[in-house]
């Protein structure tokens, strides 16, 4: 792993593989670490895969304005009421074209996961030069009328304690209880979120990316004007970005693929890795491929 100076921040990466470049986007408090090696390895099989902390979180730059309180948060969701914030998803996109700048990547396919989605679409759309294809796995749009939290779920999530080292690893089992699909393994992911925790803890960090993304506008319209190839998974079962979100995504974005898992919830289920990595390979070859890095 390294770090660089990309869009005025530090952001820690690692760069794995050869072939096209391909930039993974991690979603709301996942580190660069959080996506699963076994997946990542299968992708450096055929591509130059970039992954990177992104800013707030893990080893990149940490923020210190005030998020929105759990409360505040719920109340701007059921008011539908956009909160303040400190930077928004476009700037987090931003941090990632940085990324491939100081890295020397004219361009690159990127594959975002819910936030990651968020920031990957943002890419897309503001920087429509450096993304060869997009995969957006279990996102949204920004539309708040899709893609949202199960209703059931929002009460008991804004209600749980706020984590501390000590119980970080219980509260994410607690969450992941409730979100993944039934192929989730929760002794490897308390193995994965004690190595997660040893490397960084910052869940201020964590409260002021999803204060970006409650801030940042609907990006459906403009998903409409894309051009490139363009892949959305989703799992039929997520309770987190419930399925309207993928459909709606895919829906927005011309000549889409839509891949909906019936097994998979908020997570990236390991005997799904290889159909996953064969579909994001396969929309890439859609498009027109950059020399290898």
């Amino acid at each position: 792993m390294a770090t660089t100076t990309a869009n005025g921040i530090e952001i820690e990466y690692e760069v794995l593989g050869s072939g096209a470049p391909l930039l993974l986007v991690m979603g709301l408090g996942g580190q660069l670490t959080d996506w699963p090696q076994g997946f990542v390895d299968l992708l450096a099989e055929r591509f130059t895969v970039i992954r990177f902390d992104n800013r707030d979180i893990g080893l990149s730059t940490k923020f210190s304005w005030n998020p929105p309180s759990r409360s505040e948060a719920l109340k701007n969701r059921v008011m539908r009421r956009k909160p303040e914030a400190g930077y928004l998803i476009a700037d987090m996109a931003d941090d990632a074209v940085g990324l491939l700048d100081a890295l020397g990547i004219s361009s690159a396919h990127v594959v975002g996961m819910s936030m990651g989605g968020m920031i990957a679409q943002s890419i897309a759309i503001n920087h429509p030069d450096r993304a060869l294809s997009l995969t957006s796995v279990m996102s949204n749009t920004g539309n708040p009328k899709v893609g949202g939290i199960d209703p059931k779920l929002m009460v008991p999530l804004v209600r749980r304690p706020s984590p501390t080292r000590e119980t970080a690893i219980d509260e994410s089992v607690w969450i992941f209880e409730r979100v993944a699909g039934p192929l989730w393994n929760e002794e490897v992911h308390r193995e994965n979120q004690a190595k997660s925790l040893e490397r960084s803890f910052s869940p201020d960090g964590t409260a002021r990316q999803l204060a970006a993304i409650m801030a940042s506008p609907d990006r459906t319209e403009d998903l409409g004007r894309l051009t490139l190839p363009t892949l959305v998974v989703h799992g039929l079962v997520d309770r987190l970005v419930v399925p309207s979100g993928g459909i709606a995504t895919a829906k927005a974005v011309p000549g889409s693929r839509l891949l909906m898992f019936p097994d998979m919830g908020h997570d990236i289920p390991e005997p799904r890795w290889v159909e996953m990595v064969d579909a994001i390979a396969a929309n890439t070859e859609r498009a027109a491929q950059p020399a290898s890095v």
